[in-house]
């Protein structure tokens, strides 16, 4: 994932070199690259940013209240 990024970085910044004004070369380099790039990573790295809060939580002692269980089975409602 981190060359597919490398690689998208160096084409946008060819891109942005090719604009006609600095301006319009920060605007396209920023709205291609470094914006798209920012919510991948924050979104791919979810999981990892997940599993090392129970990991700290479970270190602490409130490994129970850290991680909510999921086993795929739909939930029932007592009512």
């Amino acid at each position: 994932m981190l060359i597919v990024a490398i690689a998208w970085i160096y084409v946008v910044g060819l891109m942005a070199l090719t604009e006609s004004g600095v301006l319009l070369g920060i605007m396209t380099f920023f709205g291609y690259c470094v914006l798209p790039l920012s919510l991948l990573f924050y979104v791919g790295g979810s999981g990892r940013r997940r599993r090392r809060n129970a990991a700290r939580a479970a270190a602490q002692g409130g490994a129970a209240s850290a991680v909510p269980i999921d086993d795929g089975a739909p939930s029932r409602s007592i009512e």
